[in-house]
């Protein structure tokens, strides 16, 4: 079953047109959640997880600048994570959203970060999927092998591949049918060829190590608000080690590791999706 939504377009501060799918939930006061998405990823990566939540929350799904249906940057410049973050915040103010609950896959949950540490007030609790404020040199170097190449258009079948060879280790009991399905989240079809749904611009932000920021500073900003870590037991980018001293320093902090998925799970996970189902459910109680 697909779960309705809204097509919700609206204008950055610097003049981009971007994109959100807008779920609407049960009632008008219902709780809200903001679903962010990785590097190369967009909106669709959370559709099954926005029907689950659907009975109970308004879901917000973005296609960050440079992904999906939002525009393109002309000045690649643009594509960092303070200028996802202001754009998360205008898109909030044009819903008439003051507070929202935020789901972060990968940068997703960098930026779920950056918004609970600076803007605390906008944000009730946050998922950290599969990311936290360090990460594995040998996760982002694999990245940014893939990350703005293949982006020339291919057939059906090499897209699977392609996609396939990128994830397999991540996710090592998919089959053809959940290859096309990521096929359909993350490319688009023009005149029968398929192609890769972001700007290869955005590969950019992944070099001279500025992929790898210290977000320690910021973690313990976040202080007491409710947070869930999401870990991928294969995961190259969220090690046991960063996980185990995310605890340590937010004894409050709950934490589940979902077997057989590397970076990221995609959160249909049962395991995972009871996690964040019960952790949001008490957050908006």
């Amino acid at each position: 079953m697909t779960c309705f939504f809204l097509d919700r377009f609206y204008a950055s501060d610097d003049g981009l047109r971007l994109y959100a799918r807008d779920y609407p939930g049960p009632t008008p006061d219902a709780p809200i959640v903001l679903c962010l998405p990785g590097l190369t990823r967009n909106s669709k990566d959370f559709s099954s997880l926005a029907e689950a939540l659907a009975p109970r929350c308004r879901v917000i799904c973005p296609d960050l600048r440079g992904r999906g249906r939002s525009a393109r940057d002309a000045d690649p410049g643009r594509y960092r994570p303070d200028r996802y973050c202001a754009d998360m915040l205008t898109l909030l103010d044009h819903l008439g959203v003051a507070k929202a609950s935020i789901v972060g896959t990968s940068l997703g949950g960098l930026m779920a970060m950056i918004l609970a540490a600076t803007r605390p007030e906008r944000v009730q609790a946050i998922v950290l999927n599969d990311v936290g404020p360090e990460l594995d040199p040998s996760g982002v170097a694999r990245i940014a092998g893939y990350v703005g190449k293949q982006h020339e258009p291919c057939s059906v079948d090499e897209a699977v591949d392609r996609i396939a060879a990128i994830n397999g280790l991540a996710f090592p009991d998919y089959g053809r049918a959940d290859w096309l399905a990521m096929v359909a989240n993350t490319c688009v079809v023009e005149n029968g060829q398929v192609l890769l749904d972001y700007d290869p611009a955005i590969a950019m932000g992944m070099a001279s190590g500025s992929a790898t920021p210290n977000l320690w500073p910021l973690f313990d900003m976040i202080g007491a608000m409710p947070s869930l870590a999401v870990r991928g037991a294969l995961s190259d980018i969220l090690a046991p080690a960063t996980l185990a001293a995310m605890v340590k320093r937010r004894p409050s902090l709950a934490a589940i590791e979902v077997p057989g998925r590397g970076h990221a799970p995609m959160l249909d996970e049962p395991l995972a999706r009871r996690a964040i189902l019960e952790f949001l459910e008490r957050c908006h109680a």
